[in-house]
């Protein structure tokens, strides 16, 4: 009986003693959950938000961007751009290793583990043919349509050539896509890579038990240093749940265990925010709030090569445009999570916005228009059908309440997010809810949407939109390296976008962060990309 009881008070005191070494870390461990699941840390597929945030720990590219959307340096010390051949000539860090793992030793060596190397030109190299490889199959080889050649002129000169002019580039090199990544770990792990990533971030890869819990740890080797010269990160490890639905990381979040959560969902929208956008003050002793603008237009699209009457009047479609508050949509829906979309397409962040008038509250002026379009068409009792998801419902609704009240019968057709993905592809839906975030920091992105080059299934034009003037503006675009100068252009194809009507733009997206008061440092950016790499947490 004694040893018994000596044996479960040595067990407890081990199991205090553990518990007490946890809690005594807790401040060096970021914690958050992902309801999504993480299909693969293999940079090349990194096409999604869930596979993007631990990505942006692992690896680093050419160049980075700022919570401004600045292009930085990253592995790339400098560059130099030659238009007049639309060369790029990158000049390579020279201290950056790739993480310690096992891939790098030779045979027969002791302590695997801790073996690395030095990143060069040639890396590169490699890790763009692998977006380029069909037997990858990487989801990300478009970023490479408009490149010529690349090649390593040394260890720490790369040199890349376009088929032509295109000023995105930089800000293309910026995506995960674009990280480097060492052969000899793609290689010794083959298929298992995506669970076995080795990259240069400021973490490396510790352990995974996929739908459970993900793990890294600090990489000691990480090139980056702060303003004092302390070598980056701050933190110990970042650990990762999944916990599937948002109501319960929201829980997670308010019990202490998650030190943040991205984004608004009706389960906790109330709970968290005042009607005006505000925290609410029984959370204001654990938690802020950070917001600004996200790179997502949230829209109605209307597909043009439909034959229906309605689709094709360009008043009635005006008259969708006029027809609602976007003011008080945003107000009441979103607690003012959001910016009503009355200035085109081109999201706030970007340069073009704020450039247009765009579609304000007219509901006189809708009325007019809807007039026009009987008398033009003889179609007394126009009828539009729009197709979106559960999660957007409410918005969709309300649009319907409020332009039944100037003439327009609207159906709501809801469906789950692949068919509405698929019937968007293949035109099978007249008006459909669609959202556009930005894959690199350029309005060409949201303007290539109505390139009519673009049509799909080959490329993102799902309204089917063609106007001769603006594709001559779009192609003249692209071979213009200043920015002032391609913005005026960007606001001439945004005005006719309006003009035409093919999109009803309802709210330019915020990225809104709910962070626990211990952290520090975390920030925000256009894109609501998760960067971990300058965070603190109090004890």
């Amino acid at each position: 009986m004694i040893r018994a009881l000596l044996f479960f008070t040595i067990i407890f005191s081990i199991l205090s003693c553990q518990n007490k070494a946890e809690t005594e870390r807790d401040h060096l461990v970021f914690r958050y959950n992902e309801h999504g699941n993480i299909p693969t840390l293999d940079p090349a597929f990194a096409r999604n938000p869930q596979a993007i945030w631990p990505d942006n720990q692992l690896y680093n590219g050419l160049v980075q961007l700022d919570d401004s959307l600045n292009i930085k340096p990253d592995i790339a010390k400098r560059w130099t751009i030659d238009d007049s051949t639309n060369t790029y000539t990158f000049h390579l860090r020279t201290d950056v290793y790739f993480h310690q793992n096992r891939a790098f030793a030779q045979e027969g060596t002791q302590n695997s583990k801790s073996y690395t190397r030095k990143v060069v030109a040639e890396d590169f190299v490699y890790s763009f043919d692998r977006l380029l490889d069909e037997s990858v199959a990487s989801s990300g080889s478009w970023v490479m349509n408009n490149v010529k050649s690349y090649k390593a002129e040394n260890d720490s000169t790369l040199i890349i050539s376009l088929k032509k002019p295109f000023p995105a580039f930089l800000g293309l090199l910026s995506m995960r896509y674009c990280s480097v990544v060492p052969r000899e770990a793609v290689e010794y792990y083959g298929n298992e890579f995506r669970r076995n990533p080795v990259g240069t971030g400021p973490f490396q890869f510790k352990m995974w038990e996929e739908n459970v819990k993900l793990v890294f740890t600090k990489n000691p080797l990480y090139f980056e240093r702060d303003k004092n010269g302390e070598r980056l990160p701050y933190l110990e490890a970042v650990a990762i749940t999944f916990l599937p639905d948002k109501q319960s990381e929201f829980l997670q979040f308010a019990q202490g265990k998650l030190d943040f959560i991205s984004g608004l969902d009706g389960s906790y929208k109330d709970e968290l925010l005042t009607t005006e956008g505000k925290l609410q003050s029984k959370y204001s002793d654990m938690a802020y709030m950070i917001t600004g603008p996200y790179l997502n237009t949230e829209y109605l699209g209307i597909f043009l090569g439909s034959k229906t009457t309605e689709i094709q009047n360009k008043a009635l479609r005006q008259a969708i445009n006029y027809g609602f508050d976007r003011e008080k949509m945003v107000t009441y829906l979103r607690n003012g999570m959001g910016i009503p979309a009355i200035h085109g397409f081109i999201p706030k962040g970007l340069p073009g916005y704020e450039e247009i008038k765009g579609y304000t509250y007219q509901p006189e002026k809708a009325k007019q228009l809807i007039e026009q379009y009987k008398t033009e068409t003889g179609d007394s009792k126009p009828e539009i059908t729009i197709g979106t998801n559960s999660q957007y419902l409410d918005i969709c609704e309300y649009v319907q309440r409020e332009l039944e009240k100037i003439g327009i019968s609207v159906t709501i057709d809801v469906m789950p997010p692949s068919t509405l993905r698929q019937m968007r592809s293949s035109g099978e839906l007249d008006i459909f809810r669609g959202s556009w975030i930005a894959d690199y920091p350029d309005a060409e992105n949201y303007l290539s949407l109505f390139y009519s080059q673009n049509f799909t299934p080959n490329g993102p034009n799902y309204m089917h939109f063609k106007n001769e003037v603006y594709d001559s503006l779009y192609v003249n675009s692209l071979s213009v390296s200043n920015i002032d100068e391609r913005k005026l252009l960007y606001t001439k194809m945004d005005s006719i976008i309006v003009e035409e009507a093919p999109v009803v733009p309802l709210f330019y997206d915020m990225a809104v962060r709910f962070v626990n008061n211990k952290v520090s440092g975390l920030g925000i950016n256009p894109q609501n990309f998760l960067i971990l790499k300058k965070v603190k947490k109090e004890k």
